[in-house]
């Protein structure tokens, strides 16, 4: 049977430690564990302790590190940047999803047509953080601030860059594309797309223009497509 697995961002670096109340919480109410019994708990950043119950409280459940592991980072950073939509359940199952899935980075992306310009960085992050734990991983996606398309296509730290939009323009299959390990970055619009403008401008920053299929897909759809897409490649 495997582990319990829980979410600490802060966890020492030898001998016993307190649980936060939430977790504390779900061992005991939920789960009734006992002392004696193991768990699994990351940080998110890619350490994993396995863990015995010395104290099982709802407020403050202690427990003492058995072993622990480091997992490494995938080697492929994957950056969705997607127009927030304006119903919060679609954004948060795309959150869900591209966290289950392994996306390295979210970076919600205001353009011209973007309906929803702020989200709840707080949520959103939970949203992630159950993802991680329910997908048994030790790395949670970063999840960025919104920023506006004009500052995205400026950023040159990432070594493929791509577009996704509707338009009947040439465009490339993402299967065309060597990943060799590359940070890559694909930007998805708002469901009225891209302006022409966006797109002449992000081509002219040497984004590539992708098709994701011959389908018209919703925004959050074609955030997990192309999120598909291009895990598949490493």
């Amino acid at each position: 049977m495997q582990l319990p697995y829980f979410f600490e961002e802060n966890i020492p670096e030898a001998g016993n430690f307190f649980l936060s109340e939430e977790s504390s919480r779900h061992i005991v109410q939920v789960l009734r564990m006992k002392p004696g019994q193991e768990i699994n708990i990351t940080n998110g950043k890619g350490e994993l302790l396995t863990s015995s119950i010395t104290i099982s409280n709802k407020r403050k459940t202690e427990v003492a590190i058995t072993n622990r592991q480091s997992i490494p980072e995938q080697s492929q950073k994957i950056s969705i940047a997607i127009s927030p939509v304006k119903n919060n359940n679609r954004f948060e199952w795309f959150l869900e999803k591209a966290s289950e899935i392994g996306v390295s980075e979210i970076i919600p992306l205001i353009c011209s047509r973007t309906e929803k310009n702020s989200i709840k960085m707080e949520r959103m992050r939970n949203i992630l953080v159950s993802a991680m734990l329910q997908s048994r991983q030790a790395w949670i996606p970063e999840l960025m601030q919104p920023v506006k398309f004009s500052e995205i296509i400026k950023n040159i730290s990432y070594q493929q860059k791509f577009i996704a939009y509707c338009g009947d323009s040439e465009k490339k299959t993402l299967k065309e594309f060597d990943n060799n390990n590359f940070s890559q970055i694909i930007l998805i619009g708002p469901e009225g797309d891209f302006t022409q403008n966006e797109i002449n401008i992000a081509i002219q920053n040497n984004y590539i223009p992708v098709s994701l299929g011959e389908t018209r897909l919703r925004t959050e759809t074609a955030g997990i497509v192309a999120a598909v897409l291009l895990m598949n490649k490493s």
